[in-house]
Formats: structure tokens, sequence, C-alpha cells
């Protein structure tokens, strides 16, 4: 499983981190973290808590050649903010705001840690109908599987509650059942109406449901998507159950009583570890699915509308301001999404507030440069070294855009949050203004400023 591997970096980091944002809280500080506090050699903490303050002219003489580079095209911008000291520092272009594209799963991210809690799990039960009667209800878990896998988190499977099922089924002297399936919890159209017509046929997303396997796809790691999730889901359950022992007629859909027995049930991995998995992974549709379930924690409804109102209610809440960003979904698919850079890295500074430790999973989960995730095979070319290992980013690629949030601890050990875009990028430079960004970033963690 990839994540333990990566663990023991993240771990150590975060003992940096957590000296110079947590002592304040001792909530903000979990078991793991003050082991390795305990543990860590003197030589992998900071020289001092909080490292030289950054100054504006110094970080711009650090970045100014490399946001001069015409491959980012003429609409780039950066955003640097000093989350040692709690101010801004530097800012080129920052007062519009750009397509974020993935960048903004930032957004939605932290919002479901905000409004759920790190540790909400998303139950998919199997209730009685009535004698002889079943339903499969989903409880909207984006990485519901169909069978065990090698990967991390470890997710909840069909294959255990068709298993937990045919137990219960069984002990009532029950061995053939009618098959209802519900996926209610979700509303509206399942495929947001701002995405470009080929993403749901081409597998870029699928059609949004509270009840999936293998997030809608045909077959685990296919690009292709079943039109009817929840469908699918269903029947791969009725195939279980027969491995199992219980005759399923055809599954068929059902709105089940809020009262109904429950027979059986698994629970998603925390929400926490979803988050991580998602934005290392940059995962469409577990995004739009917590899209949702942040439009019915807040109250406004489990269609995609209620998520952004949702969305922008919880920024809202932790200090954000969201007035001049314009948002439609969960992932940052569509192009018609425009959100301020000091938003993005907003985000990113919240996460790593002492104020906040719920959000932690927001920083725990950004890919590292170098390492994972999507920037594994990023920062390999010249002038990006020094920020293999030392920048935490959450990524953004559409056609002609590419963005990069995240944190970055420069030499002196501050903390600088940053996020940097260009939605103008000549198609033919697309790599020559990836590699920009990461030389930018570079730049930061290479500071001394």
């Amino acid at each position: 499983m990839a994540r333990p591997a990566r663990a023991a970096f993240v771990t150590l980091l975060s003992t940096v981190l957590c000296a110079g944002l947590c002592t304040s809280s001792a909530r903000a500080v979990p078991q793991a973290v003050q082991l390795a506090q305990q543990q860590a050699p003197a030589v992998l903490a900071p020289a001092t808590t909080q490292g030289s303050a950054p100054t504006a002219a110094g970080v711009a003489a650090a970045l100014a050649p490399i946001l001069k580079d015409p491959s980012l095209g003429p609409h780039h911008g950066i955003y640097v903010y000093d989350a040692s000291r709690g101010k801004a520092v530097f800012s080129v272009g920052a007062g519009t705001s750009y397509t974020p594209a993935s960048t903004l799963k930032l957004l939605t991210t932290v919002s479901a840690l905000e409004t759920l809690g790190p540790d909400h799990t998303f139950a998919t039960n199997v209730v009685s109908l009535g004698k002889g009667a079943i339903a499969l209800v989903g409880g909207g878990d984006p990485l519901l599987a169909v069978k065990p896998a090698a990967d991390y988190p470890a997710r909840a499977t069909l294959q255990a509650l068709a298993a937990s099922t045919a137990k219960a089924l069984k002990a009532q002297g029950i061995a053939s059942v009618t098959l209802g399936y519900d996926a209610t919890l979700f509303t509206g159209p399942a495929v947001n109406a701002h995405w470009e017509a080929n993403y749901v046929p081409e597998g870029i997303a699928a059609p949004t449901s509270a009840l999936w396997v293998n997030e809608g796809r045909i077959a685990p790691a296919m690009a292709k998507r079943s039109a009817s999730p929840s469908l699918a889901a269903a029947q791969a359950f009725q195939k279980l159950l027969q491995q199992y022992g219980i005759k399923v007629a055809a599954a068929k859909p059902v709105d089940t009583p809020p009262n109904a027995a429950l027979l059986a049930q698994v629970k998603s991995p925390t929400l926490g570890q979803i988050v991580e998995y998602i934005n290392l992974h940059s995962d469409n549709d577990g995004a739009e699915t917590l899209l949702r379930h942040v439009g019915l924690a807040t109250g406004n409804g489990g269609s995609y509308i209620g998520g952004v109102k949702g969305v922008r209610a919880t920024l809202t809440k932790l200090g954000m301001d969201v007035s001049k960003a314009t948002i439609y979904d969960g992932s940052g698919l569509t192009r018609a999404n425009k959100v301020p850079l000091e938003l993005l890295a907003g985000a990113v500074q919240v996460a790593a507030s002492k104020d906040h430790p719920e959000l932690r999973h927001l920083l725990t989960g950004l890919p590292i440069a170098g390492f994972d995730g999507s920037l594994r095979e990023r920062f390999t070319t010249a002038g990006t070294s020094f920020g293999t290992g030392l920048v935490h980013a959450k990524t953004g690629t559409l056609t002609s855009v590419h963005s990069l949030a995240g944190y970055a601890l420069d030499r002196t050990g501050t903390l600088l949050v940053f996020a940097i875009a260009s939605d103008s990028v000549p198609v033919p430079k697309t790599l020559d203004a990836r590699a920009a960004l990461d030389r930018a970033t570079s730049a930061l963690a290479n500071c001394g400023c």
C-alpha cells in the first residue's frame, strides 16, 4: 500500500509544522506526531521555531526571473503567505481570478473536513423491506469497491457486505430474496451541466451517485464508466449474494423507508483518509461526491448546486472571502470556475492554522514534489531540485491551464503557503509552463528571503 511508505516522511514534516503552529493546542498534536517529536534527531528540526521573516523584496528577487518566462502566457500570477507569522508577503497578478482546474479540490475537501469532521465515515447499508425483500442503500461512499485491493486507504467492499447480508438472511431461514437499490441520498442531475460533453463518455468523470462501486467504472482501473452506476453496483451485489448461496431476483430501484430494519453495513475509511486520497491522486469523482455531502451537511441539499452553496458558506465561515469566486463544481473540471489565488492559498492557510486541527488532513494528503501522487514525475528539470521533498502542493491541469497550491518550508524553517497559476498557456508550451511553476515553488523552498 502506497500510503504507509509515505507516512514517515509526512510525519517528520508534521513535526516541523507542529513546532510552529500547534504549540497552543494539545488537540492539534496527534499521538503519532508526539512520538515522532520524541524520537526524531535534532537535525530534523528547523533552526528556529518560525524561521527568518521573508520580505516582499526578497521573495520578488527570487521569483522575478521565473515569472518572466513567456511560456506562462499573458495571464499568470502568484500569491505567497507567511504562515509562520500570519501575513501575506508577496503577490503578482493576484488581483484577478483564474481558472483553477484541480486546485479547486482544496476548497471542496477543506469544506468537507470542516462540515463533517475528519473522523466521519459513510455507510453502505442493506435493509429489510419485509420477509424476502431487501434493499442496498447507498450512503455516498466515494471509494466503495467490489472487492479488496492493495491500496490506501482500505476500502469498504460489496464483498464484505454480501457476506454479512447472506449470514443474516440464513440466520432468519431466508434463502431467496428480491433486491432493491436506493441511491436517493443525492439529488439533482448526475452530470454537471458545466462540464464538457466528452467528460463522461471518455471516463474523465462519472455520473455522480450515492451508490456506486469503483467510482462507476465498468471494471477497476478502467476509464469507461457505467451509464447507471447505482444499477451496476446493485448487479455486482446480486452476483456476490448468489455466490454466498442466496437466490436473488433482478435488482430494481426503490425508495427505502427511514425505519427499515438494518441487516448489514460496511463503512468507508474516515473522511480524513478520503480527503488525503482525493488530493493525492486528484480524484475528480471523489471530489464531486464530497461536494454533495457538503451540500447535505449545510442544509443545502445533495445536488451539485446545493454543494456549491455549502462550500461557499463553509469557506465564509472559515474566514475566507468568496465574493470574487465563481464556482460550479467540486473537482475543477469546468473552465467556468474562476477563483482568486488568495482563496486557493486560503484553504491551505486555514488547514495550517493552530485554530483548525480538524483540517490537517488537507496538508498531509498533498502530493510531495518528486515523490508521489500528481507530483511524482515533476520537479526533474533544471532549477527544481531544491523543491524535491519540500514542496507539497495540489496540482491543477486543463488544456492551457496550470496551477499549484500548497506550502513549502524555506531554508530558515518559515512555512510559506502559495498559490500560483496561469490559465493562458500556449498549448505548445505546456511542459515549459509546468516546469516554470515547479521552479517558482522550488525558489520558495530555497528562499532565505
